[in-house]
């Protein structure tokens, strides 16, 4: 299990991960989403249960299963749907900004 760990350690991207893997993947989605399939992988991870129990074999295969579904959550959704990270969470994918935002900050730039 720790060989296993130690290489995953040394990965850094969601290309690399996939690589690792072995999973098949469309360059395109992964380029739009790398951070929110990495974050949706970590999240499946924290809530598996048992994946200290397994060998490093069957433990592979489990973390391959968590990533493919990591990836596939965003062939078919898109980030402000799956509302991985808090600012989507927080505003529904959308941003709103009032147009007297807009002119105090205005007013706050012309000042400096």
């Amino acid at each position: 299990m720790d060989g296993l760990i130690q290489k995953l350690k040394a990965l850094s991207s969601a290309n690399e991960f996939l690589d690792f893997f072995g999973i098949d993947y469309d360059e395109r989605v992964v380029h739009v989403n790398r951070l929110h399939i990495l974050k949706r992988f970590y999240q499946y991870l924290h809530r598996a249960e048992g994946l200290d129990a397994l060998d490093e074999v069957e433990m592979f295969r489990r973390y391959r299963e968590m990533l493919v579904q990591a990836y596939q959550d965003f062939t078919a959704s898109s980030a402000a749907q799956e509302k991985v990270f808090k600012v989507f969470q927080d505003t529904d994918g959308k941003q709103h900004v009032t147009v007297d935002a807009l002119r105090s900050s205005l007013s706050a730039r012309r000042a400096a």
